[in-house]
């Protein structure tokens, strides 16, 4: 037991003796000068003071030497433990129980109102705990924690550890870099707290730097969920603490459960994530299945049959037949590498490795370029461009913003009805610039207006079927977030499809 530690022990029973002196004192200055009766209640005030101040012990000390002085000061004979009056025996006896009683309730009080104080504190301090463990990022939320409860209990340490598949490293918090050392030390001897505060000691033997003392006052708490031991909170308490007391260890504990909640909670996070990865991506293939199956098969039995009706050699073909056949095995040769190219699009928009290679280009050029390529697919429907005149240039990917362009223009021409108009229009908005290309159409369904942007979703439009494989609307939104734009479908429209993007519109330097 060091100096500090005895004189922790021993310094409310000195005040107990002081405060007792200095009654003495006072009421000899007092009964010099006049008598007044019961003047030896004022020993129940020091009583009280050392009660509230020092705890039960230090009152009844207080209390019996109070007993002990008054009589041998005040009551006569003087200067002996002796009483002549046997009122006066009755009246010292009286009053040594009262002030043992009242200093045993002061105590009491004041044992009670210590214990709400670190109610009120260990509540405090998880309720923050808890605040701190709501954050999503398991790392970070634990690195937080253990901030915390390093800086609440003033340790030296914290290291909260986690199952590898949770948590790759130890959350550690520490006062300086040779607490943070000392908690990673082999060979300390740890001792296993459980909410009780009671502990058990288990000495770890490990490699060790000669010379290096081994440092005692590590701690372990263990993390348990379903009796299964998924993790440790490490202590280091501060330099010349050897031990927690048991709120602080119960503390610990109560955390320690909350924290087993937290990592399983984030383990069951996991999971769920992982198995809505595998369900998505299960979904994923599935409709590419469906898709790919009439998108793939219906071009190659066409190319098939025409190539076959060409090889024929027991009927004679016309120059025009054999021309038909030969175009049809390029239409179809066409939409399938359309469709195969799409496909290896969206895979590498998903994988990341399709960037933007930006550069300043004239959007009106980029328009007309697009609605004259786009002829043959819009055939039977005239296509209407407006195009301010004033319109900078603006940074953008030519080749995929021209492809955006395509797909919702051949969406505008597959689902509207022959001979309406489709309309392409292009304006300033706040600094963006907005494309908007509009048909005549039946128009997407509410329900459907953000599904219709993820990757094989096909809708039946006016008693159709589903058409193309869905990948058109999927493709189009994933280029035009990658230049940081956005992409919607306009519901202000009265008939018709409206879809409408835009991208940043910082003007080029002339």
């Amino acid at each position: 037991m060091d100096n500090r530690e005895v004189m922790r022990r021993f310094v409310p029973y000195g005040a107990a003796v002081g405060a007792v002196a200095i009654t003495t004192a006072l009421i000899g200055v007092v009964v010099g000068r006049a008598q007044i009766a019961n003047i030896s209640m004022l020993y129940l005030v020091a009583v009280l003071v050392v009660a509230v101040a020092f705890g039960r012990s230090a009152a009844i000390v207080a209390s019996i030497l109070a007993f002990l002085t008054f009589d041998w000061f005040f009551v006569p004979p003087t200067h002996q433990l002796v009483v002549a009056d046997a009122e006066e025996l009755f009246s010292l006896a009286l009053f040594l129980i009262t002030a043992v009683v009242t200093g045993t309730l002061a105590a009491r009080e004041r044992a009670r109102a210590q214990e709400a104080e670190h109610r009120e504190h260990d509540a405090k301090v998880l309720y923050e705990a808890a605040f701190f463990m709501a954050e999503p990022d398991l790392e970070r939320a634990l690195v937080a924690v253990a901030e915390h409860f390093r800086s609440a209990l003033d340790l030296d340490a914290v290291s909260i550890e986690a199952d590898t598949g949770i948590l790759p490293h130890p959350a550690v918090a520490a006062r300086d870099d040779a607490a943070r050392d000392s908690l990673k030390a082999a060979g300390t001897e740890l001792r296993l707290m459980d909410a009780s505060g009671a502990s058990r000691r288990i000495r770890l033997v490990g490699p060790q730097k000669p010379g290096a003392a081994r440092d005692k006052r590590t701690r372990v708490v263990p993390i348990v969920s379903a009796n299964e031991r998924i993790g440790a909170v490490r202590i280091l308490p501060r330099k010349g603490a050897t031990e927690l007391g048991p709120g602080d260890a119960r503390l610990l504990a109560i955390a320690a459960a909350q924290l087993g909640l937290t990592i399983e909670r984030a383990r069951f996070r996991k999971e769920a994530t992982e198995a809505e990865v595998l369900r998505r991506a299960d979904d994923l293939k599935t409709e590419l299945l469906h898709a790919v199956s009439h998108e793939l098969r219906t071009p190659l039995a066409s190319i098939l049959a025409s190539a076959g009706s060409l090889r024929q050699r027991d009927v004679e073909w016309t120059d025009r037949e054999r021309d038909e056949f030969a175009g049809a095995i390029q239409d179809e040769a066409v939409r399938l590498d359309r469709v195969v190219g799409s496909l290896l699009d969206l895979s590498r928009i998903e994988n990341g490795t399709l960037v933007p290679h930006k550069a300043w280009h004239d959007v009106g050029a980029l328009v007309e370029d697009v609605a004259g390529r786009m002829r043959p697919v819009t055939t039977g429907h005239p296509v209407r461009v407006d195009i301010p005149d004033d319109l900078p240039p603006i940074e953008l990917d030519y080749v995929e913003i021209q492809q955006v362009l395509s797909n919702l223009v051949e969406n505008a021409a597959k689902f509207s009805p022959n001979g309406s108009e489709i309309g392409i229009s292009v304006t300033r908005n706040n600094g963006d610039v907005r494309f908007e290309i509009r048909d005549h159409g039946p128009g997407i369904p509410a329900s459907d207006t953000e599904r219709i942007f993820e990757p094989f979703v096909r809708l039946a439009r006016a008693g159709q079927g589903p058409r193309g494989v869905g990948l058109g609307l999927a493709i189009a939104k994933r280029l035009v977030e990658a230049h940081a734009g956005t992409i919607w479908i306009d519901r202000s429209q009265s008939d018709g499809t409206s879809i409408v993007f835009t991208l940043p519109g910082r003007a080029g330097v002339s």
